[in-house]
């Protein structure tokens, strides 16, 4: 008997196996009905079964050998919704995983004993099996992780959006005790250290909003309007400074700097190439923070005397999430996301513009962004 004919024959046989499978998972399946644990499983197995059927030429064998399939699976294929709902379950990506193994060694096991003698057709047929199997659990693992990251960045950009308002709060807290004369000195530290702590998650939340964004597709938002660039640098080096208040920060600007501009989205990027230019520079040494006006564009430049940032590292500075390692004596704080470049780049780049790093042990680092006047 043919595989395809074998799972077609034994389908019930099969759904109860892959159902007691599921059930070994636990407090996630306790509360799973018997229809909600054979989910969509039926339809797979038929899909499985069809596609050991289907004829394929030579070429396509080999393309399938090397998980080089025609096509993904639709959004309404069984094996997608099969992951979407394993997510909204509560399994994780290896119980799904997991199903699947199950599942193939169930179908084998019980296929091998009813075949009888083993002959090269069954070798074939295995190999259509395990090719269809796998094309399933693919299709399923996409849907999974494509569910996932989509709740977490919803997630994001929630959490985001509703810490703002607190924030904002915290800052006006600190602001007014930290007017000059209207307490003692130490209510006044005190307001200091709220002002700063603020400005510090202020500008996390931005940085996790940016990235929820990306995430969902979105892109970095920008609203350009009639600025002064030299203000908005000047707003910019404030908020580093609030959060940094050992470092000395020294701004230079020339030329023209009047523009059409999203003044909040690069006093962002401004800000957080100077926070981290603040986190990995040298102490005491100064971070130069140069604004040009050319005639097509606007240069930005920040620049610290801190060790040389590895070429190892360098194209991979402005991916989300990742953070060069912290040099002795000048640890990262525990409050870095590791978003700081990523968002920078992402709102050069919604400009029209883009942003490089130059970075050796002689001249220490500097990042330069170019955005386009146009």
């Amino acid at each position: 008997m043919t595989i395809s004919a074998f799972i077609t024959d034994h389908m019930e046989q099969l759904l109860v196996e892959w159902e007691a499978f599921a059930t070994s998972f636990g407090a996630v399946a306790d509360n799973m009905s018997s229809l909600e644990l054979r989910d969509h499983a039926k339809q797979i197995l038929e899909f499985v079964a069809r596609d050991i059927q289907r004829e394929e030429s030579a070429e396509q064998t080999e393309r399938k050998s090397h998980g080089r399939t025609s096509a993904p699976g639709t959004d309404d294929s069984a094996s997608v919704i099969h992951g979407k709902l394993r997510f909204a379950s509560g399994f994780t990506l290896l119980q799904l995983i997991a199903e699947y193994r199950a599942l193939r060694a169930s179908v084998l096991k019980l296929w091998q004993q009813d075949c009888g003698v083993f002959s090269a057709r069954h070798a074939e047929d295995m190999m259509r099996f395990n090719e269809a199997i796998d094309q399933s659990l693919a299709d399923a693992a996409v849907a999974y992780s494509d569910k996932l990251h989509e709740t977490r960045d919803t997630f994001l950009a929630i959490l985001g959006h509703d810490l703002r308002g607190p924030l904002a709060a915290t800052a006006t807290a600190g602001t007014y005790l930290a007017r000059p004369g209207a307490f003692d000195d130490r209510v006044r530290q005190i307001g200091v250290r709220v002002k700063r702590g603020a400005a510090t998650m202020s500008g996390m939340v931005d940085n996790l909003l940016g990235l929820a964004r990306t995430q969902l597709g979105e892109g970095i938002p920008i609203e350009p309007k009639e600025c002064d660039l030299l203000e908005m640098c000047q707003w910019a080096v404030e908020d580093a400074q609030a959060a940094h208040p050992d470092a000395r920060f020294d701004l230079h600007a020339t030329g023209e700097l009047m523009g059409t501009f999203d003044r909040a989205r690069l006093q962002q990027l401004l800000t957080n190439l100077a926070n981290n230019a603040a986190q990995y520079g040298t102490p005491g040494k100064p971070i130069d923070i140069k604004i040009v006006g050319q005639n097509d564009d606007v240069l930005l430049r920040v620049e610290n005397r801190g060790p040389a940032i590895p070429k190892e590292a360098l194209p991979h500075l402005f991916t989300s999430l990742v953070q060069l390692p912290a040099k002795e004596g000048n640890a990262r704080p525990a409050s870095s996301l590791g978003l700081g470049l990523f968002i920078a780049k992402q709102i050069a780049v919604a400009h029209g513009g883009d942003i490089v790093v130059d970075s050796d042990e002689v001249n220490g680092t500097a990042f330069t962004v170019r955005i386009p006047r146009q």
